[in-house]
């Protein structure tokens, strides 16, 4: 058991005056303290809001805490569905203390009574936990060790630890508040980084789903039309009709040809993932290799001031240059081509136009059978959005997609790049 457990007062019940009998502090004393813990605030929010995955997220939140309320060491656990916890993040702790606590059972220890029950927990020292563990957390035993609960509206998803070579009590009447404050943008954080794994895991089904069209849009009937020309080149061989078999050969060729290009092009998109660095870094790489594989002169143009797109609607997106740019290569002899992303609010513009053979018959009405286009068309209605597409013979080509940002993804963003 705990040598010493106290659960402070949670948020808005602070003690009316500092610990061990200190003056009750002035107006413009308590205003001081209130400003110094907003600037704190302030700094945890910003070190959350950094784009990340969310142990990096975790880790340079810790970064920021321990210099600010000058801690040991710290760390994040998150709870589990079986009522475990992990580490999710840690500093100031040893290697191989970490992980033997990678993984703890739910139990009566300090993380698990905070993670069920509420409110800031202390105890003196780390001695409990170690005789849980089988080893010491440090090397020097600190003065105090604190689980704060890590929550979402009403859900508590871990606790974060602190590990004090001072008492709390002693930091101010308004640390309670802070830290209850700092648990709560982490489990905003938490929950944020969970949806938008969510996110990305069904985006990449529904794409996994569309390549399976694809391929059978694609490579099936290429693999259809290869069984009839070889029938007709075995029917040629039969009546010794050379000329006949060669032409069918030559044919059956080119077909696999295409056929081949057609799957590496579908490899090359399966195995592609939005950079890390995002939408606008790996649609600039993506430029780059077509103009170095194609000759063609391409120009990208980011006029969006922030670009705040789902990752479902950033993978979408995506796919739409690509198809567009893999049509011009294949089909425009284009010399020039430009793209250009701009945005008003949460209305987004996409521009691709070329200067190459252009396409005939009204547009607005191309049947299915042109893959490419209908590719586009439908990657546009999982936005979704409106796409519209104007070609003239030797006038080039010119796409306009329009679409609005999700609302979940209206209120985050990276700014132009």
């Amino acid at each position: 058991m705990p040598d010493r457990t106290v659960p402070l007062p949670r948020t808005g019940e602070p003690p009316s005056t500092e610990s061990g009998g200190s003056r009750p502090r002035t107006p413009t004393e308590r205003l001081a303290r209130k400003t110094q813990s907003l600037d704190i605030l302030y700094e945890v929010a910003t070190s959350l809001s950094q784009p990340g995955a969310l142990e990096q997220l975790l880790e340079g939140f810790l970064d920021t805490f321990i210099e600010l309320i000058d801690a040991r060491a710290a760390s994040v656990r998150l709870t589990a569905p079986d009522g475990s916890t992990r580490i999710a993040a840690s500093r100031g702790l040893g290697r191989e203390a970490v992980e033997r606590d990678g993984l703890m059972p739910a139990g009566n220890c300090l993380c698990a009574w905070c993670s069920n029950e509420g409110g800031i927990r202390v105890q003196r020292g780390t001695a409990a936990c170690a005789r849980l563990l089988g080893r010491p957390l440090l090397e020097r035993d600190c003065e105090e060790f604190v689980a704060v609960p890590v929550q979402y509206q009403d859900r508590v998803l871990g606790v974060y630890n602190l590990f004090l070579d001072r008492p709390l009590n002693s930091m101010g009447e308004d640390m309670p508040d802070l830290l209850i404050s700092v648990g709560r943008q982490l489990g905003l954080a938490v929950e944020k980084a969970r949806l938008e794994s969510d996110a990305r895991r069904l985006a990449i089904m529904e794409e996994r789903n569309l390549i399976g069209n694809e391929l059978h849009d694609s490579l099936a009937q290429s693999l259809i039309g290869m069984r009839l020309q070889l029938k007709v080149l075995s029917e040629s061989l039969s009546r010794n009709d050379v000329g006949a078999a060669q032409v069918e050969a030559n044919g059956l060729r080119r077909a696999i040809a295409q056929a081949t290009a057609d799957v590496r092009d579908l490899l090359t998109n399966y195995r592609l993932r939005i950079d890390d660095a995002g939408l606008l870094q790996t649609l600039a790489k993506l430029v780059e290799r077509f103009g170095r594989e194609t000759g063609i002169a391409v120009y990208f143009q980011n006029e969006c001031d922030v670009l705040a797109l789902s990752p479902g609607q950033e993978l979408q997106l995506f796919f739409i240059v690509q198809e567009a740019l893999t049509n011009i290569r294949k089909h425009s002899a284009a010399r020039n081509v430009r793209i250009m992303l701009n945005n008003e609010g949460d209305l987004y513009t996409v521009l691709i136009e070329d200067d190459g053979l252009g396409m005939e018959g009204d547009c607005a009405g191309v049947p299915l059978v042109h893959a490419g286009l209908a590719i586009m068309r439908e990657r546009t209605a999982k936005l979704p959005g409106q796409i519209v597409i104007e070609s003239e013979p030797g006038e080039g080509t010119r796409i306009v997609l329009i679409f609005n940002a999700l609302p979940a993804a209206a209120s985050g963003g990276y700014a132009r790049g």
